[in-house]
């Protein structure tokens, strides 16, 4: 067998693809094609925090990734009725929640005079434009057909966008779960068209009631949910926060009205595991 027909040794770096995710780290800060010729600043190395700030959205891109190889999971468990995995499944996907939230603590790290020493070179990117974030939430019951208008149709983000759009979310997969376990779950939520958004049931909420007092381990599986819900919200505030101190009120980039907009998302996912708690 000659030399250049063995093949080569898998190492950490090729495993993981070192070199390229390395290399994906582009700062547009002081480049010539980042802005009008004419509107240029003289030429120069890169402002320096616009590293920490691509690192920072490129670690929340694969975090994203990773809660949605974990829901689809997730959905697949309850779907099989297997509560202990589906248990250690949310404390995984809690836990990366939370390292996503402690990001903001590293972000908080620039003030606005650094931020503001590249923002003007992002022109119209947005976090707004995130695709995956808007995976998740469709993933998680937050569907408005409205998020489609910022991708192209034939765009691979709207494919997976539309694609988990007319999915059924992780609360259809929860309901059809109660529903296998015994439990009367309405057979019009069962049933329900899965693009709508969701929405409290007064006979869905008597349901999760027989179930909290009756019935430990699903009412673990329900409490993990209100962990994800807060969690959610969590990271939320803590955005909405960062941006303040970041940018104050001004508009966000990508055309978002910044801190009011993010302000405004800051609701319950679940609306009925919220709703019984005064009546437990």
């Amino acid at each position: 067998m000659s030399e250049h027909s063995e093949a080569k040794a898998l190492t950490y770096t090729s495993y993981l693809e070192i070199d390229a995710l390395l290399a994906l780290q582009r700062p547009r800060s002081h480049t010539p094609t980042a802005l009008n010729p004419a509107e240029a600043p003289p030429a120069g190395p890169p402002e320096h925090d616009e590293m920490l700030f691509i690192i920072i959205h490129q670690v929340y891109e694969l975090w994203f990734k990773q809660i949605l190889h974990e829901l689809d999971y997730l959905c697949n468990l309850l779907d099989a009725g297997d509560t202990p995995r589906v248990l250690s499944t949310l404390r995984r996907i809690l836990t990366i929640l939370k390292t996503v939230v402690a990001q903001v603590d590293v972000l908080e790290t620039m003030t606005p005079l650094e931020f503001n020493s590249f923002r003007g070179y992002l022109e119209s990117a947005s976090g707004f434009q995130s695709w995956q974030f808007r995976a998740l939430e469709f993933a998680l019951g937050h569907k408005r057909p409205g998020v489609f208008v910022h991708y192209p149709p034939e765009s691979n983000a709207r494919r997976q966008l539309e694609a988990r759009y007319h999915a059924p979310s992780l609360w259809d997969h929860l309901l059809g779960y109660l529903a296998a376990a015994g439990y009367a779950v309405p057979a019009a939520l069962l049933q329900r068209e899965t693009t709508l958004p969701l929405e409290p049931s007064p006979e869905l909420q008597a349901v999760l009631i027989d179930i909290y007092r009756t019935n430990s381990d699903l009412s673990r599986v329900c409490e993990r949910l209100v962990d994800l819900d807060e969690g959610m919200q969590e990271w939320r505030y803590r955005h909405v926060k960062m941006v303040e101190r970041t940018i104050g009120h001004k508009a966000g980039t990508g055309g978002s009205s910044g801190v009011g907009y993010l302000a405004s998302t800051i609701r319950p996912l679940f609306p009925d595991l919220w709703a019984i708690r005064s009546r437990l």
